[in-house]
């Protein structure tokens, strides 16, 4: 999928929305995309690390990004510190929209505690539109940022917390270190857990 957005966002509108048909064409025949999350084509797996996320203690990359709705969220240099979900979906991926309810309901319940979530779309900006149609129609109140394409055609995000399968989930702490990192569903209850042992610190 990773591949497919790169390669199409910098094409005209038209080519764009008929490459996202058949995206879902492809999505919508693959019986096992409803349960397993869908891979990205990306850097290999570091030593020491499961599926090449960043692990548990690694320092979390700064970022700044638009929203889908909303303004532009920072997160770690002069931005916001505060414990955060930070998740990375598409609003093609089946599994990606089966976890997004679980981080609404996480949101929710720790919003008022200090915990910061935001989901991070891979569909690029010419699909904004789509993102933030999905995001009002569901009634989702977490901030949905929109990864930008560098000079190198990668994500600029994504790429630096070594995304390449989605959903992804990470969990930071107040200091900027990940505490929980996942590809794929996760259960709510590991989320809590979690959650209350970093919003006691």
């Amino acid at each position: 999928m990773r591949r497919w957005i790169r390669k199409v966002l910098p094409s005209a509108a038209g080519i764009f929305s008929l490459a996202c048909g058949v995206v879902l064409a492809l999505l919508a025949g693959a019986a096992v995309a409803q349960e397993r999350p869908a891979s990205l084509p990306g850097p290999p797996a570091a030593s020491g690390e499961t599926g090449g996320l960043l692990g548990t203690g690694a320092l979390a990359p700064a970022f700044r990004l638009p929203a889908a709705v909303g303004e532009e969220f920072s997160y770690g240099g002069e931005g916001s510190r505060n414990p955060l979900l930070l998740m990375f979906f598409s609003v093609f991926c089946d599994p990606c929209r089966a976890v997004l309810p679980v981080v609404q309901r996480i949101r929710e319940r720790y919003g008022g505690r200090g915990l910061e979530v935001a989901c991070v779309s891979l569909d690029g900006q010419p699909l904004g539109k789509t993102v933030a149609g999905s995001v009002k129609q569901e009634g989702y109140t977490f901030r949905v940022l929109l990864d930008e394409v560098d000079e190198t055609q990668g994500f600029r995000v994504a790429d630096s917390y070594r995304v390449t399968e989605i959903p992804t989930l990470y969990i930071l702490d107040g200091e900027g270190r990940i505490v929980f990192s996942r590809a794929g569903r996760v259960r709510e209850e590991e989320l809590d857990k979690v959650l209350q042992t970093v919003l006691r610190k």
